[in-house]
């Protein structure tokens, strides 16, 4: 199973990074995990634009989801004529708030490019995936992710603060791709973001043999973030990068 950080910036778009969607592929299977603003762009570098075979989406603000507009307009507008349809996994409501981000009737909205799937806590299969999710701890309905294959262990805690749940879906996995929007020290709101330091003690808490810090607000050191996680996590720990290719397992 390998892993291509797509876009690892929190809130949004940075100078270096646009905002989250990483790249899952196994068995020549190909899941775009989340697509923030700015992310489509990117995503060309490492897939073709019609050989995305599924999306899943953590929940629905802008930085997680956004460029699933401009996506949509590639699907249906291609020059030799609409491509077909593929699955997108996400919360409740995901078909009918990205048709109005697009300034599209709800009905039909953008169900000719996307079959949109209704993501709830449990167990399904993606492809070559199992994937299993739950709800994280955050403003709005998110998901967290426990993806396996072949016997190797991917969790993405999508974006939140402090919560077993995240544990549990990190439970021995081979790499943690856990958010770390804030710092100690600053004014933290509960049950919105994690500091790296706390992400490194849901991994730790978690068995996970690697940590990968995302989520990175630009205007946060991130050497800060990092020092405050290798402090607690004793396994590998590195921060997410734009183009990063992480091989789980290896």
């Amino acid at each position: 199973m390998r892993v291509t950080v797509v876009g690892c910036s929190g809130s949004f778009p940075g100078p270096d990074s646009p905002a989250s969607c990483y790249l899952v592929e196994a068995d020549g299977f190909r899941l775009v995990l989340d697509l923030g603003n700015g992310a489509l762009g990117h995503l060309q570098r490492y897939v073709g634009l019609f050989d995305v075979d599924a999306v899943c989406l953590s929940h629905l603000h802008p930085d997680h989801c956004l460029d699933m507009c401009p996506y949509w307009v590639v699907r249906t507008y291609a020059p030799y004529g609409a491509r077909p349809r593929i699955p997108v996994y996400g919360p409740a409501g995901t078909a009918h708030r990205l048709a109005l981000a697009s300034g599209l009737d709800p009905a039909p909205g953008m169900t000719g490019a996307f079959d949109f799937l209704t993501l709830s806590p449990g167990h399904c299969k993606i492809g070559p995936f199992k994937v299993t999710t739950d709800h994280v701890n955050h403003p709005v309905e998110t998901f967290g992710f426990r993806i396996e294959h072949a016997g190797r262990v991917l969790a993405y805690s999508g974006d939140t603060g402090q919560t077993d749940v995240l544990c549990e879906l990190a439970r021995s996995a081979d790499v943690v791709l856990c958010e770390a929007s804030f710092l100690e020290g600053q004014d933290l709101r509960a049950g919105l973001h994690l500091t790296g330091r706390q992400a490194a003690e849901h991994a730790a808490r978690a068995g996970a043999g690697q940590l990968v810090l995302t989520h990175l607000v630009p205007w946060n050191d991130p050497a800060a973030t990092l020092a405050e996680a290798t402090s607690v996590f004793l396994g590998p720990v590195s921060l997410a990068a734009a183009g990063k290719v992480l091989d789980v397992g290896d």
